[in-house]
């Protein structure tokens, strides 16, 4: 079912967003110090490129936590809200439909990856219920299958 939702997003906008994103990381890389935003935006491309099946954690725990809040707020203020509106606005659109929801509920991950990304990393389901982090992220660790939550 994964395989088939993916194949469906990415014909129905997922490959354009992956593309957008990653002409962001590119435009991001461009300067030294706005690097980590450039990997931030190619982390984006992979996940809106192929969503279903993997989820945000939060990997921000340790040294450096300041640095990553200093950056997640000049990239929410430079981009990040934009993007997450953006993304907001299609899950509702794509919420309209039954058909729809669980790519609104996509559109809804990646608006809560693109308000704060430094920090996350996007890993697949099955190595979040084995790293324990699975309830952190909303996915039910009981669940033996890898179709989400």
């Amino acid at each position: 079912m994964r395989l088939i939702g993916n194949i469906i997003w990415l014909v129905l906008g997922g490959l354009i967003l992956a593309v957008i994103y990653v002409i962001a990381g590119i435009l991001n890389c461009i300067l030294i110090i706005t690097i980590p935003f450039g990997v931030a935006s190619f982390r984006m491309a992979g996940y809106a490129l192929w969503p279903f099946g993997r989820v945000v954690v939060d990997r921000g725990k340790g040294s450096g936590s300041g640095i990553r809040l200093i950056g997640n707020i000049i990239w929410l203020i430079f981009g990040g809200l934009i993007l997450a509106v953006m993304h907001l606005v299609a899950a509702v659109f794509c919420a309209i439909t039954i058909i729809g929801i669980p790519f609104a509920v996509a559109h809804l991950r990646l608006a809560g990856l693109a308000l704060m990304p430094l920090g996350k990393q996007i890993v697949p389901i099955a190595e979040a219920r084995r790293t324990g982090e699975a309830t952190a992220v909303g996915v039910d660790p009981a669940r033996t299958d890898e179709s989400g939550a």
